[in-house]
C-alpha cells in the first residue's frame, strides 16, 4: 500500500566537521526548499564555529561525542532524526529548491521505498559541471537509466547489475526511509567506499531504489573534501574498489575492472 509523505515526514540532517566556508550556503539552500523540513546540524565534536553557525540560523545541534569517523558519524545522524525520511546533507553541497518535494512525490507513488537519489551537478570553484562537460557525469546517467522505469525500481537483479560496475549513485542525493532499513546502515571499515558498500548490501533487501532523473544538487568538488582526501591517501580507494568488486564478481573479473578504477582516481573523477 502506498504511503503519502509530507515534510513533517522529513529532515535534513547536515554532516559537519571543521570551520566548512560553504556551510552556510548548504543551509539556506535548505531553508529555500518548496516543501518545508526539519533542518539538523550533527556533528562529532562540538565547536565555537559550529555553535555560532547553529544560533545564527536556528537550527539544533546534535552532538555525537568522540573522534570523527564517517560511519559512526553518518549512524548518528540518522538516528538523531525523529523523521521516517532523512537526507544526509553534507556541509559543502547545495540542493536545489524542489528537491524535496520530487524526492516526496517519489517516495509517495513507490511501492515499499527503501531510499531515494537524484542526478547532480559537480561544483568546481566557482563553476558548475554538468554532464554535458563530464564523461563521469554522462557515465553514470546512462548506468542508472533502466531505473526510470517505475517497475524496475523494484528489481534487485538490475540494482545488483548496476552496482557491479561501481557506484553511479550521489551520496549526498540519497533520502533514507529508516523504517524500512537496518538499524545500522552505515558499517566501519570502508572509507572511499563507505557508500557504495552501503548500496549493496541495501540493494539486497525487497523494495524500492527511487531514482529520481533530475538534477535537484549540486555535489563540490574541492582539496579539502572527504572524498579527495581519501583518494589521495596511499590509493586507499583501490583496494576497497576490488573488495566490492568482488563482491560481484569472481576475483579475476574483479581485478580487471579494478584496473579502469585506479586510472579514473585521479582529480576525483571516479564513479
Amino acid at each position: 500500500m502506498e504511503v503519502k509523505y509530507t515534510g513533517q515526514d522529513h529532515t535534513f540532517a547536515i554532516c559537519a566537521y571543521g570551520d566548512s566556508p560553504y556551510l552556510e550556503e548548504c543551509i539556506a539552500s535548505l531553508k529555500k526548499q518548496t516543501v518545508p523540513s526539519r533542518i539538523i546540524l550533527c556533528a562529532a565534536e562540538s565547536s565555537d564555529y559550529l555553535n555560532g553557525i547553529a544560533v545564527r540560523n536556528e537550527i539544533p545541534l546534535r552532538v555525537r561525542g568522540g573522534a570523527p569517523e564517517i560511519a559512526r558519524d553518518w549512524n548518528y545522524a540518522l538516528r538523531s532524526s525523529a523523521s521516517p525520511l532523512v537526507t544526509l546533507a553534507h556541509q559543502d553541497d547545495r540542493y536545489e529548491p524542489e528537491f524535496l518535494e520530487k524526492t516526496l512525490k517519489a517516495f509517495s507513488r513507490a511501492e515499499r521505498p527503501l531510499l531515494s537519489f537524484t542526478d547532480y551537478y559537480e561544483i568546481r570553484g566557482t563553476d558548475r559541471i554538468d554532464s554535458g562537460e563530464s564523461r563521469k557525469l554522462r557515465i553514470k546517467e546512462r548506468m542508472l537509466f533502466p531505473l526510470r522505469t517505475d517497475a524496475l525500481k523494484r528489481s534487485r537483479l538490475l540494482r545488483r547489475l548496476i552496482l557491479s560496475f561501481g557506484s553511479p549513485i550521489c551520496c549526498p542525493s540519497v533520502t533514507y526511509v529508516k523504517p524500512n532499513l537496518p538499524k545500522r546502515v552505515f558499517r566501519s571499515g570502508f572509507q572511499s567506499d563507505l557508500d557504495w558498500e552501503t548500496w549493496e548490501r541495501i540493494s539486497r533487501r525487497r523494495g524500492s531504489f527511487c531514482y529520481i532523473p533530475e538534477i535537484l544538487m549540486g555535489h563540490r568538488i574541492h582539496a579539502a573534501s572527504a572524498t579527495t582526501r581519501v583518494i589521495g591517501s596511499a590509493r586507499n580507494r583501490s583496494g576497497e574498489d576490488l573488495e566490492m568488486l568482488e563482491r560481484f564478481w569472481p576475483k579475476r573479473a574483479a581485478s580487471v575492472i579494478n584496473r579502469f578504477y585506479m586510472h579514473a582516481q585521479d582529480d576525483n573523477d571516479r564513479l
